[in-house]
């Protein structure tokens, strides 16, 4: 036989080598690693170690159910298995946690089971099990050789699912760190470590596809979470499996701004209509000069000529043929100048019987003010209770009570140092912000603790925090609701300073712990040596987000701040709670306000800070007020006398008729005042500080225009002192009432708005403004005409008995009147002034108009805030530290069947559940949260208490005699399973059993063996009906993305009532979202739209009352308009120019420019309309100098000495909104009403109204003015 070479016979051996392992692990895989259980684990108390054994599988006589309940699909058949009911059970209690929060995914939790029920009970655990340390009977430790595809997609099925209570991934309370830092590897090892709490001898696993080391790694089949299960569960929803969603969604792009060749489109359009426009006027201008230069005539010149008809020199002078319009208009500008004329006689023929009657009517009027209720409430202030935030606010308040009142601190140290720590068991060193200084910590544990101690008083009864906080357990656990990273520590000085190591190594302290709970907040223990729970003192998850500031992506150690909030309870229609809450509130202030420490840096606030600061700020600048007030007094009683000579100068004074105009500007405001309290309006702060301001200006400059139009007239031949004021008041009056109403019927159009602090000042501004006209052409005619006869009399002014011996006075002219007459009008319209004029002031109107789409919308908050105020300090540090915005919710309004299988697949996110659901289209908003600005996943009662309630769980049970609740931690063989291990009874509750279980799941508190308990997180989520017959409303809430400026609130609740509405929609039923701050900002949602709308009624209404009131005279209301509109939209360059946002506050001052600005204008335009000079140029120029000097010592100089203390103010909201925008309304009403409108009616104005010439000539026939009109 020829022998076999060599190499042949090494490859025989090998093969035989071969052969033989592979029969020997082929013969060891029918042996088990371990069967039944032993000692007790030292590591884990009540957990055992499972008992050494190398024989085969035996077979399993009971807990067969168990078996198919904890390992379904295995169907092990006849075969004999290596676990026995012990080890079962003990399996069935480790995997409580994992089974409530993952098996929301079928895919996913079969996948997590087939791991472990292959590790326990497989027949074939010796090929991929190798125990490696024993004790006795007992296994110590083994070595798991696991396929890294089988790994991997267990891993992927599971990574998306959610846990709805905590806002996060399922995967962060189960990896023992955040779920974006888990990865297949880390989560087994972690579920197999020692230090979980649940394995009771450490489990290491070796990943591998190839078998290693002679074991073949387990590498079963696993679900994708895409797909459905043998046993009809379906796939994982969207939410739970991002596989299952199709492509994120992507934001659409932000609307590029409007340009034109790169610059903006406005600025360009305005531009090229300003240049047009320069063009054509310049070249009218010139073809009218050259015109002039070859025909001169008067526009009077028709009315003149003797040889023509119309003229009112021909030789028919008793008629003249007018218009319609100009007889109806002079004969009603002649009735109300007869009404007038006779009531200002009557005035003063009877001065003690008016003022007497003034006197009873102003204080009856006034007596309503001890009814007058003053607003404070920002809620009452800037929200309608008619607006859609109110009405949700107040359903959201009746169902699930008001939003937890706040407390907050913002902490950080001026200290830089920064520390590494490295952790004993391996891995990076970890940075550590100088805030986390133990030192420091143990610092802010004491001022937490301090704040928790302090007491205050309230009716006679000590309060504390604990009878005022929220304290979600209650009344099984009464500890408050903190959130603070110190609650990782139990709020203890001594847990924080607990450390695990010896003489040579720290192997555990609180810097691990930190790490751990950053990463699993829920967690009842945590994985290092330390064993320490993250959990709250008060049954709740700390999440770092909420409790750490300044810190980059998920990097919490870098953190520079630590934020402590404090959430107390908040009461409806409690005032006695409300009372010691406010009470508490103000004790924490003035602590913080008394607290010093050098290593820490405070900011803080209360819920009633900003109404505290608001009010404080008012008070201190009553004094500003006052001094403004003072100043334009003092002017106005200095101003209004007009002294001939120094001998006569308290003669000719005016300082008690200046005192008497003053009150009688303040009794119309308080009679104003007192009749609205009478109704029951309340009043407002704007109220208070606007009104005098707009009232002064509108009654002052009416007082100058009588008793300079007085001054400067000279009394007729056998004409008695009361027929000359009557005949005065006859001229003025007119323009006054004018005016006056005006100002009264556009006040009272503007409080149809829905805001009700420009509702609220626009009905007591228009009452006040027609009250103070009545007052003017009454009381105080009546007091001229005393005052009057006192001058006449030589008796000097306020000490009325002294009498001054006659003397010859020559009566002068003021010099202020001379000024305009002589330099001022004539300089204004001169024939090269005028166009420079026009282009200045259309230049400003073109630049207005190009960047009064770029006013900004909404109010800094610091604004509202004194220089002073700590809270400013707070809004700093909120605004530079925090990174998560308000609470948001969704509420879904009453009517919605929950034991509906389709109402409850609208509304979940779990199996089953619509794509488009509620919790499934918040979830996928919140995937785009820098578009929606919705930061996180929704909380959803809906889908925990589904986990909750099925009967795998430990969670719902009851005692089976009483049917009552029994904990998922009371050890009683009394207590069963809600509901059966059925195939029907591991569907979702529907019909009697979804309410017979909602109760119980609403109030079971969370445990080791039961996370899903559903009364820390959503006890006043769910509004049940009478004795449980139902659910009414309910809510499922997340959180906003930070929110720092105006800007970013007012599209956060854009973004989400779009969203509420796409729900909405999607389920016909009514949802709508709701967080604390959407009744503030509900108003810049449309503040355009209003600010357009007022102003556009309050112009509607000046024009009409305009055209009436002169006569009919439409174009001189027309001119009018157009200024007054001119002047508004100035206003709004103005805004822009000096940083004034459009809010609220701008837009009543908006309001009260548009009322200002008829005083202005529309003096002016009627003394121009019945001027009877040569031609438009004249007739203005006339109209400037009698009309314009009063308007200009009346309004103009009287606001602008008190406008400028007001920049003095120490509220930043004063320096703004009144300093700067009543200076800006002072100013640009002065320039376009006393420089641009006499230059347009120069050039445009109306033409004479022949009716009213014709009048004016048989008035005056006879008189001096005859002799001064034919010239």
């Amino acid at each position: 036989m020829r022998s076999l070479p060599r190499g042949s016979g090494l490859c025989i051996l090998f093969f035989i080598a071969f052969l033989s392992e592979g029969y020997f692990r082929w013969v060891e895989a029918q042996h088990c690693v371990w069967y039944g259980e032993c000692g007790e684990s030292e590591k884990v108390r009540g957990k055992k170690y499972n008992c050494n054994y190398t024989g085969p599988p035996k077979a399993l006589n009971e807990s067969l159910e168990l078996l198919t309940e904890l390992c379904p699909g295995y169907d092990y058949g006849d075969r004999n298995i290596c676990c026995n009911a012990d080890q079962l059970r003990t399996l069935k209690g480790s995997l409580q946690l994992p089974l409530q929060f993952l098996s929301r995914c079928p895919a996913c939790f079969y996948n997590l089971m087939n791991l472990f029920c292959e590790l326990t009970c497989s027949p074939h655990q010796s090929q991929f099990m190798n125990a490696t340390k024993f004790n006795g009977s007992n296994v110590l430790e083994v070595q798991y050789y696991i396929g890294e595809t089988f790994s991997n997609a267990m891993y992927n099925a599971c990574k998306d699912v959610q846990a709805p209570s905590s806002n996060v991934k399922a995967l962060s309370l189960l990896c023992g760190k955040d779920a974006s830092d888990c990865n297949a590897t880390n989560w087994i090892q972690y579920m197999f470590d020692i230090n979980n709490g649940q394995t009771p001898f450490p489990i290491n696993p070796i990943f591998s596809d190839v078998p290693k080391s002679g074991y073949t790694p387990m590498n079963n089949k696993t679900y994708d979470c895409t797909e459905g299960l043998e046993d009809g569960s379906g796939p994982c929803s969207c939410q739970d499996c991002s596989k299952a969603c199709g492509p994120k969604p992507v934001p659409p792009p932000i609307p590029p701004p409007w340009t034109i060749f790169g610059i903006d489109a406005m600025t360009v359009i305005m531009w090229i209509s300003y240049t047009a426009f320069l063009f054509v006027f310049i070249g009218a201008v010139l073809a009218a000069w050259c015109y002039r230069k070859t025909t001169i005539m008067s526009e009077y010149g028709p009315i003149l000529d003797s040889n023509n008809p119309l003229s009112l020199n021909s030789d028919h002078p008793d008629t003249v043929n007018a218009s319609c319009c100009e007889t109806l208009g002079e004969r009603f500008e002649n009735i109300l100048r007869n009404i007038f004329s006779a009531w200002g006689s009557f005035c003063v023929q009877y001065p003690f019987l008016v003022i007497l009657g003034s006197l009873i009517l102003v204080v009856a009027s006034s007596g309503g003010l001890v009814y007058m209720r003053i607003t404070t409430d920002p809620v009452e202030l800037w929200s309608s209770p008619r607006s859609q935030a109110r009405q949700e606010k107040d359903y959201f308040d009746s169902h699930f009570g008001p939003f937890f009142r706040t407390v907050q601190l913002i902490i950080t140290t001026p200290l830089n140092d920064t520390f590494i720590y490295s952790p004993y068991l391996g891995g990076s060193d970890v940075p550590f912000g100088a805030i986390f200084d133990k030192e420091i910590l143990h610092q802010v544990l004491d001022l937490q603790l301090a704040i928790e101690a302090l007491v205050t008083t309230y009716e006679g009864q000590n309060v504390t925090l604990r009878d005022i906080c929220l304290a979600p357990l209650a009344p099984f656990n009464d500890n408050c609701t903190i959130l603070s990273v110190l609650n990782y520590f139990q709020n203890s000085h001594d847990v924080l300073d607990h450390i695990k190591g010896d003489e040579f190594f720290v192997y555990a302290d609180y810097h691990s712990h930190f790490l751990y709970c950053v990463s699993a907040p829920a967690s009842l223990n945590d994985t290092t040596l330390l064993h320490d729970p993250c959990l709250g003192t008060f049954g709740g998850p700390i999440f770092p987000w909420l409790a750490l500031g300044g810190y980059d992506d998920t990097n919490y150690n870098n953190a520079s701040a630590l934020v402590i909030t404090f959430p107390l309870n908040n009461y409806l229609n409690d005032t006695v709670r409300l009372g010691k809450a406010r009470a508490w509130e103000n004790e924490f202030i003035n602590f913080m306000k008394n607290f010093s420490n050098p290593n820490l840096t405070i900011a803080f606030t209360a819920e009633r800070s900003i109404e505290d600061e608001i009010n404080r700020e008012s008070n201190s600048d009553v004094s500003t007020i006052v001094i403004s007030y003072a100043i334009m007094f003092i002017y106005i009683s200095l101003a209004l006398g007009h002294i001939h000579s120094f001998r006569r100068v308290m003669v000719d004074s005016k300082i008690s008729l200046g005192i008497a105009g003053i009150l009688i500007v303040l009794s119309s405001v308080s009679s104003s005042l007192g009749i609205f309290s009478y109704v029951g309006i309340p009043l407002t702060l704007i109220v208070i500080e606007v009104i005098p301001f707009l009232v002064l200006a509108v009654g002052v400059d009416n007082i100058f225009i009588i008793v300079q139009t007085y001054q400067r007239d000279e009394r007729l031949p056998q004409e008695e002192l009361h027929q000359q004021i009557g005949r005065i008041l006859g001229d003025v009056a007119p323009s006054m009432f004018l005016s006056s109403f005006s100002e009264t019927v556009a006040f009272f159009l503007g409080a149809l708005s829905n805001m009700p602090a420009v509702r609220t000042f626009s009905l007591f501004a228009g009452l006040a403004v027609f009250i103070d006209f009545l007052l003017q052409i009454s009381c105080f005619v009546s007091l001229l005409g005393l005052d009057l006869r006192r001058q006449e009399g030589n008796r000097l002014d306020i000490i009325c008995c002294v009498k001054l011996p006659e003397g010859q006075e020559t009566k002068t002219d003021s010099l202020l009147f001379r000024f305009f007459k002589k330099i001022y009008a004539p300089f204004v319209l001169k024939e090269w002034v005028r166009p420079i004029v026009v282009a200045v002031f259309v230049g400003m109107l073109s630049f207005s108009i190009a960047v009064v789409n770029k006013v900004e919308i909404g109010l800094d908050q610091k604004l509202s805030m004194p220089d002073d105020s700590y809270v400013l300090e707070y809004f700093k540090n909120m605004s530079k530290y925090l990174h998560t915005g308000a609470p948001v919710y969704f509420v879904v309004e009453d009517g919605l069947n929950y034991s509906n299988p389709e109402d409850q697949n609208a509304v979940c996110g779990g199996v089953g559940c619509n794509n488009n659901s509620l919790v499934q289209q918040v979830y996928t908003a919140s995937l785009i949260s820098n578009y929606t600005t919705i930061g996180f996943t929704p909380s959803s009662w809906l889908d925990d208490y589904f986990d909750w309630v099925k009967p795998q769980s430990t969670c719902c049970r009851y005692y089976n005699a009483t049917g009552a609740f029994c904990n998922a931690s009371v050890v009683d063989p009394s207590c069963v399973h809600c509901r059966p291990m059925t195939p029907s009874g591991k569907q979702r509750p529907v019909g009697g059993d979804f309410m017979r279980f909602l109760p119980m799941f609403l109030s079971d508190n969370p445990n080791v063996k039961c996370g899903k308990g559903g009364h820390a997180a959503y006890a006043t989520a769910v509004d049940l009906y009478p004795n449980n017959t139902g659910v009414g409303a309910t809510y499922f809430m997340t959180y906003h993305t930070i929110l720092k400026e105006s800007p970013d609130f007012i599209d956060a609740l854009r973004m989400a009532r779009n969203l509420a509405e796409n729900i909405s929609q999607t389920m016909h039923h009514k949802v709508f979202a709701y967080s604390v701050f959407y009744v503030f900002y509900e108003q810049y949602l449309s503040i355009a739209y209003d600010t357009a709308l007022n102003l556009s009624v309050s112009l509607a209404a000046i024009f009409v009352v305009t055209t009436v009131l002169l006569g009919f005279e439409l174009w001189s209301a027309i001119l009018v308009s157009l200024t007054i509109a001119m002047i508004l939209v100035n206003m709004f360059g103005v805004m822009w120019l000096w940083n004034i946002s459009l809010n609220a506050v701008s837009l009543v001052n908006l309001v009260m420019a548009c009322g200002i600005s008829v005083e202005f204008c529309s003096h002016i335009v009627r003394a121009f309309s019945i001027s009877m000079r040569n031609n438009r140029v004249e007739r203005a120029e006339e109209a400037l100098a009698h009309m314009g000097s009063s308007v200009f010592s009346g309004i103009t100089l009287t606001k602008f000495g008190g406008i400028l203390i007001l920049a003095l103010s120490k509220s930043q909201i004063f320096q703004v909104f009144y300093f700067r925008m009543y200076l800006a309304i002072v100013l640009l009403g002065a320039t376009h009403g006393l420089i641009f409108l006499p230059v347009l009616l120069s050039y445009i104005g109306p033409s004479v109204n022949r009716a009213k010439v014709f009048a004016a000539n048989k008035r005056y026939a006879g008189t001096e003015r005859e002799r001064l009109l034919n010239y």
